[in-house]
């Protein structure tokens, strides 16, 4: 028999009673299946079991997790609608840190994580600050969650900052590197595809990766990119044309492993890292975004613009690039006002005299 709940109640939450007189809880939404919750009314395991049935999604029994662990909380949370709003690749990098967290203190209690076992983990990455600030991320989203779902009271991850890299990240490709590469790696060779890809679309790793025919038409890419959602939209330049013209690629993908299959971004990863030494640069994929954005606001991209073929939003990261061009323009300018002419002064070779010429020259 269904009793009705007392109030206040939790929404399509239902109870019935066995004929030995014993209750039995499950969610129900709509129309839509009962999802029975095996765990003791009002503890913290019956409420995040409740979340994961609203989600659609029973939970994992809790004997077999340890109920209120750490592991037990990351394995409800990868249920959670919270986790499925994150893009594919986010929560692959995200599992793989939770998979070494439960390793060193899966078997903790949730409540138990303070404040500074975060801070120490965060320490741990200190050397590789974009690891520490993906750490940071991933425990943020958990215990966010946990928050939301009444399974802790406090988030210890609340007033945590992230290390500040004491670099720009990736090194961005100079026009030396592009030449020295594309030297290397001549028209014809699948190197020279993957480089061109890389360098004419300013795409991230994994599109780069999963960029194929389907995604052209009347010479634009269009693609929904795999780690924001954001749509983008790039013009195909002459050049990357030539090269996929010369091939070799695959039939799904433009960027191809051998025999043309498709690569995973992580092996495609490696294997271009590869072809980087074998140039003699030390330079990534994520550099080649980088100088692709370079040349396009040396070339006069609005920020506007570059957010619309990069996928950006919010003008920080455009700006970067645009105020770094800026910057160099109005220095110029300025220099040359406070000149009594306007001509441009050549360095002069060894023994030889300084010239000045004009700009009409």
């Amino acid at each position: 028999m269904i009793e009705a709940m007392p109030r206040p109640a939790l929404p399509h939450l239902h109870r019935e009673r066995t004929r030995h007189g014993a209750p039995v809880w499950y969610v129900r939404v709509g129309k839509g299946p009962r999802i029975r919750i095996r765990e003791t009314y009002g503890t913290p395991e019956f409420k995040a079991a409740y979340q994961a049935a609203l989600d659609g999604k029973p939970a994992e029994s809790a004997s077999k997790l340890g109920a209120g662990s750490l592991e037990w909380a990351i394995a409800l949370y990868q249920k959670s609608s919270a986790w499925g709003a994150l893009s594919p690749a986010t929560q692959r990098q995200r599992a793989n840190i939770f998979r070494k967290t439960i390793v060193t203190a899966g078997s903790k209690p949730l409540t138990a994580i303070t404040r500074k076992a975060i801070v120490d983990g965060r320490e741990r990455r200190a050397s590789t600050p974009c690891a520490a600030r993906n750490y940071l991320e991933a425990m943020r989203g958990l215990f966010r969650w946990a928050l939301d779902a009444d399974l802790i009271k406090v988030d210890p991850t609340a007033d945590v900052k992230a290390l500040r890299p004491a670099t720009d990240g990736f090194p961005v490709w100079t026009e030396d590197d592009i030449t020295k590469f594309q030297k290397r790696w001549p028209l014809g060779t699948r190197e020279r595809v993957a480089f061109d890809v890389l360098l004419y679309t300013g795409l991230r790793r994994g599109d780069a990766a999963q960029l194929g025919r389907q995604h052209i038409k009347d010479g634009v890419v269009r693609m929904t990119t795999e780690k924001t959602g954001e749509r983008v939209f790039i013009l195909i330049e002459p050049e990357l044309a030539a090269t996929l013209a010369a091939g070799p690629c695959g039939d799904l993908t433009f960027i191809c492993g051998e025999g043309g299959r498709p690569l995973t971004k992580e092996s495609f990863g490696n294997w271009f890292r590869e072809a980087c030494r074998t140039a003699k640069i030390a330079k990534s994929a994520h550099g080649l975004r980088k100088a692709s954005a370079t040349r396009d606001a040396d070339n006069g991209f609005s920020e506007s613009e570059l957010e619309a073929k990069y996928g950006w939003r919010g003008g920080q990261m455009a700006s970067k690039y645009t105020r770094a061009m800026n910057r160099e323009k109005l220095a110029v300018q300025a220099a040359k006002r406070a000149r009594k002419n306007n001509s441009l002064i050549s360095i002069p070779a060894p023994g030889q005299k300084v010239r000045e010429r004009s700009q009409k020259e």
